[in-house]
C-alpha cells in the first residue's frame, strides 16, 4: 500500500465522522426550532407571523449565501488550505449562536429581535462549515468511485447524527422526561451539549484528515448570479424538475417541521417519547431504501416505480386520516397514526431519490441542447430548493397554528413551563396543569393539524407525481438515447 492509499484509507474513516454532530446541530434548528418557540415563548399572531417571516427571509438569503461561500472558500489560499479554516470558523460560531438560541430569557418583542438577528447569524455560520465540508471531497479522492465513496459514507454518518437528535432530542425535551424539569431548562441544555459535540465531531475531520492541495489558478472567474439563472431558465427540464421537486419538499416537511409534534402532543398527551417513537418507526423505512434502491432503481423505471410509490403513500396518509378517528382509543389510534407516517414516509422519500436522480440528469440533457455542461449551475439547484421548500414549510406550519388557534393552547404549555422553570409551581404540578390544558382543546384543534399533515402533504405529493409523468421527459430511454448522441459528438 502506497502513501496516497495509507491516506485515502484514513480519510475515508475520518471524514465521514466529522459530520454527525453537525447534522445533530442541524436536525436541533430545522425540526425543533420552531416546536421550542412554540411550547416556551407566549406569542400573539402579529408575534409568530414576524417570527415566520424571518425564518423565510433567512433561508432564501442563506440559499441564495450558498455559491458567495463556495467562491470566498475557492479564493482562499492558508497554510491550512482553503476548507480546513472555514470549518473550523465556521462549527465555532455555531456553536455559539445554537447556544444562544435556547438559553434567554428573553420574551415578546424582545424575544423576536433576537431571534431575527441569531436565525440570520446562523444561516451564515452554517453556510462556512457546511459548504466547507462537502466541497472537500473531490480534494479526498482523483477517481469517480472513491468520492462515491466519500459522499455515500458522508450521507451515512450525517443520517446518524440528524436521526439521533430527532430521536433523542423529543424525549429528554418535553413530558416526564424533560431535563431539569421544564422544557425551558431542558432545550438549553441540549443546545450546550450538541454546541460542544458539533466542534469535537468535526475536530476528528480538520485534525484526521489530509486533502491535496492544488496550487490556485492563474485566473479564477467571478460568480455571476444573472448568468446562473440564464443557464437554469434555458433548460426546460430543469425548470420542471425544480418545480416538481418544491412541491415534493414542501409537502414532505410538513409533519417533521412541527405539525407532527404539536399534533401528537395535544392529541395523545404531553410526552415526548411518543413523538421519538413516530420519528424512528417512521424513518426506519428511509433505511431501507438507503440500502436497496440502487437495486430496486435498476429492475423498475423510475416512472413505474412512483406510480408504485404513490400508491403507498396514498395508503399511509389514509392511515394518517383515520387514526383521527380512533384517537381516543389511545394505542390503536396512534399506532395507525405511526403505521400512517412510515408508509407515507417510505414513499416520499423514494421520491426524493428519484428526484436526486432526475435533476443531475439534466446535465448532459443541457449538454446536448446548449454545448454546456453547467454541472456547478445544476447541482446548486438542489440545496436551493430545499431551503426555499423548508421556508415554505415554515409558512404553512405557522399558518396552521393560526388558522386553527392552536396557538391559545401552546400560549397557556408555555406559561406553565417558565413557571416550572421559575420554581413557582413543581413539576408534577405542571404536567397536571398542562393535562388540564390539553383536555380543553377542542376537534378544531386536532382535526385542523391532521388535515394539514396528511391532505396537504398528499396533494403535493400527487400533483408532483402527475407533473413528473407529463412534463419530464428524461426516462431512462431518452436519457440513454442522448448519452449515446453525446458519445458520437465526442468521438467526432
Amino acid at each position: 500500500m502506497n502513501e496516497q492509499q495509507k491516506y485515502q484509507k484514513r480519510n475515508l474513516l475520518l471524514f465521514p465522522l466529522g459530520t454527525v454532530g453537525r447534522d445533530a446541530v442541524y436536525a436541533l434548528i430545522n425540526s425543533f426550532l420552531l416546536t421550542f418557540v412554540l411550547f416556551t415563548r407566549s406569542l400573539n399572531a402579529a408575534q409568530l407571523t414576524a417570527i415566520t417571516a424571518i425564518m423565510v427571509a433567512a433561508r432564501i438569503f442563506d440559499a441564495l449565501n450558498d455559491p458567495i461561500m463556495g467562491s470566498i472558500i475557492e479564493h482562499t489560499h492558508s497554510r491550512f488550505g482553503k476548507f480546513k479554516p472555514w470549518l473550523t470558523i465556521g462549527v465555532l460560531s455555531t456553536s455559539v449562536v445554537i447556544y444562544l438560541f435556547f438559553n434567554t430569557d428573553l420574551h415578546g418583542w424582545s424575544f423576536v429581535c433576537l431571534f431575527g438577528i441569531l436565525y440570520f447569524l446562523f444561516s451564515i455560520t452554517y453556510t462556512m462549515n457546511d459548504i466547507s465540508y462537502w466541497g472537500m471531497i473531490p480534494a479526498l479522492g482523483s477517481d469517480a468511485n472513491a468520492r462515491n465513496q466519500f459522499t455515500s459514507r458522508a450521507t451515512l454518518f450525517a443520517g446518524i447524527g440528524s436521526t439521533l437528535a430527532s430521536i433523542l432530542i423529543p424525549v429528554f425535551s418535553t413530558g416526564k422526561n424533560a431535563i431539569g424539569g421544564s422544557s425551558f431548562t431542558a432545550y438549553g441544555r441540549i443546545a450546550l451539549i450538541i454546541a460542544i459535540l458539533a466542534p469535537l465531531f468535526l475536530s476528528i475531520t480538520i485534525f484526521g484528515v489530509r486533502e491535496r492541495r492544488d496550487p490556485p489558478a492563474a485566473k479564477q472567474e467571478r460568480f455571476r448570479f444573472r448568468e446562473i439563472i440564464q443557464t437554469i431558465l434555458r433548460n426546460d427540464q430543469l425548470v420542471w424538475i425544480a418545480i416538481i421537486f418544491l412541491l415534493q419538499q414542501i409537502g414532505n416537511g410538513l409533519i417533521v417541521g412541527g405539525l407532527g409534534s404539536t399534533y401528537i402532543y395535544l392529541t395523545f398527551g404531553y410526552e415526548g417519547g411518543l413523538y421519538s417513537l413516530f420519528t424512528m418507526v417512521g424513518m426506519s423505512a428511509t433505511a431501507f431504501l438507503m440500502v436497496f434502491y440502487p437495486a430496486i432503481s435498476r429492475k423498475c423505471p423510475r416512472k413505474q416505480l412512483m406510480s408504485i410509490m404513490a400508491i403507498i403513500a396514498v395508503i399511509g396518509y389514509a392511515f394518517l386520516l383515520i387514526s383521527g378517528f380512533l384517537a381516543k382509543t389511545g394505542t390503536l389510534g396512534f399506532a395507525l397514526l405511526v403505521l400512517g407516517y412510515m408508509l407515507s414516509n417510505f414513499g416520499q422519500y423514494c421520491y426524493y431519490l428519484i428526484m436526486m436522480i432526475s435533476i443531475l440528469n439534466t446535465v448532459e440533457y443541457n449538454e446536448y441542447k446548449f454545448e454546456t455542461r453547467d454541472e456547478a449551475v445544476i447541482a446548486s439547484l438542489r440545496p436551493f430548493i430545499t431551503k426555499l421548500a423548508s421556508a415554505l414549510t415554515a409558512v404553512l406550519t405557522s399558518a396552521t397554528y393560526l388558522l386553527f388557534d392552536v396557538t391559545s393552547y401552546t400560549n397557556q404549555i408555555s406559561s406553565l413551563e417558565q413557571q416550572c422553570t421559575q420554581g413557582l409551581i413543581t413539576e408534577s404540578e405542571k404536567l397536571d396543569l398542562i393535562s388540564g390544558v390539553l383536555s380543553s382543546t377542542t376537534s378544531l384543534q386536532s382535526t385542523g393539524l391532521l388535515l394539514c399533515m396528511s391532505l396537504l402533504p398528499c396533494a403535493m405529493m400527487l400533483l408532483s407525481y402527475f407533473l413528473y409523468k407529463k412534463k419530464y421527459i428524461l426516462d431512462e430511454t431518452e436519457y440513454d438515447r442522448i448519452c449515446v448522441e453525446l458519445e458520437k459528438r465526442h468521438a467526432a
